[in-house]
């Protein structure tokens, strides 16, 4: 029997029920998250992660910055250790939150340790593990144990705690948080909705490149989309800010490649028109967008999210059908999206 993806095919569909668990968890962290904040008044907001979770750090700050006006900032953990004077203002009331599935990634607890030392700031943990060195390290630990996967690469791990860093700056925000608990009922409807087309481009061996195109709020959401392909398909797998991508990148566009818009609320008109230009250039087209987008609908596939929800409950939403076409694209590929090349759940080194 071939059981190769197995667990990553059941860890994608598992988020509708996961996302569910994640939400609750963090309603039981949220007095204890709101003391901390008003207890120290930070002034700057410092996000570290590693791989997956520097994407989901990159999603947070943005979010976080958008949603409260407090300036947010995103690091490599391995940043703030080997260049703290750049990461680090010594002139602000700085919060480090640190991002990590395992909570033992070595170079994310030595970014906590360094921090701690250098400052009088505190640490918030969003992880998998409540039990792991960095929940232990942080002030105030957000921990989903049930969304660690068996898979190495991160899919329901990585949108779940997209979920507690999300309610975590809604929460700071004053804003409310119910409709939180409409976004498991979205992705139980856009896995079933969308997979035939997720495997219909992922086993499609006319695609050669795929390109992952957002801004502003979208743009750690496009990079850990590239990711993923990456990871799990050995496929060629860049990305891009939208606009930006006509600087150069598009020089790559063929007919072999796939160019994939996660397309905002507030530059709709101008994103797609990018889609456009690479549509005749010959690149076929994926766009994700909360509403129908007409005048992309003669070139492009359209995911429709439809969640009905503010624009800073979505971004978690664009993930799970692009995990779904990494997944068909490895499957494709003859490999195994268990277990990615040369890659380990942990990373542990020595600093």
């Amino acid at each position: 029997m071939d059981d190769r993806g197995k667990n990553t095919f059941q860890e994608i569909n598992s988020q509708p029920e996961v996302w569910a668990e994640a939400i609750n968890v963090y309603k039981a962290g949220s007095k204890v998250v709101g003391e901390l904040w008003a207890e120290n008044q930070p002034d700057q907001i410092i996000f570290i992660g590693c791989g997956s979770t520097y994407y989901l750090a990159k999603t947070a700050s943005a979010l976080f910055q958008y949603m409260t006006g407090v300036p947010a900032f995103a690091y490599p953990a391995s940043e703030l250790v080997l260049t703290p004077e750049v990461v680090i203002p010594d002139s602000r009331k700085v919060l480090l939150v640190a991002i990590s599935r395992s909570g033992e990634t070595t170079e994310t607890s030595e970014a906590i340790s360094l921090y701690q030392k250098r400052t009088a700031g505190k640490v918030v943990a969003i992880t998998c593990d409540s039990q792991s060195t960095i929940a232990k390290q942080a002030d105030v630990g957000l921990g989903l144990d049930t969304a660690k996967e068996k898979s190495i690469a991160q899919t329901r791990s990585f949108t779940s705690m997209l979920i507690l860093a999300q309610s975590f700056g809604g929460d700071i925000a004053s804003q409310e948080l119910k409709d939180m608990e409409k976004l498991p009922i979205v992705a139980k409807r856009l896995l079933f909705e969308y997979r035939p087309l997720a495997k219909k481009f992922g086993e499609s061996q006319q695609i050669k490149k795929f390109f992952f195109l957002g801004s502003g709020l979208l743009n750690g959401l496009a990079n850990e989309a590239m990711l993923k392909m990456k990871e799990m398909s050995l496929s060629y797998s860049e990305a891009f800010h939208v606009l930006e991508f006509r600087h150069g990148p598009m020089s790559m566009i063929d007919e072999s490649s796939l160019v994939v818009g996660f397309i905002s609320d507030h530059a709709t008109a101008q994103e797609a028109a990018v889609l456009k230009d690479m549509h005749n250039l010959g690149a076929k087209i994926l766009s994700l967008s909360e509403a129908p987008i007409p005048e992309l609908a003669p070139i492009a596939e359209g995911i429709v999210l439809n969640t009905g929800l503010p624009e800073w409950m979505r971004p978690v939403t664009y993930l799970p059908v692009l995990q779904l076409l990494a997944y068909y694209r490895s499957m494709s590929n003859g490999l195994n999206p268990d277990r990615p090349a040369n890659l380990d759940a942990v990373v542990k080194l020595t600093l």
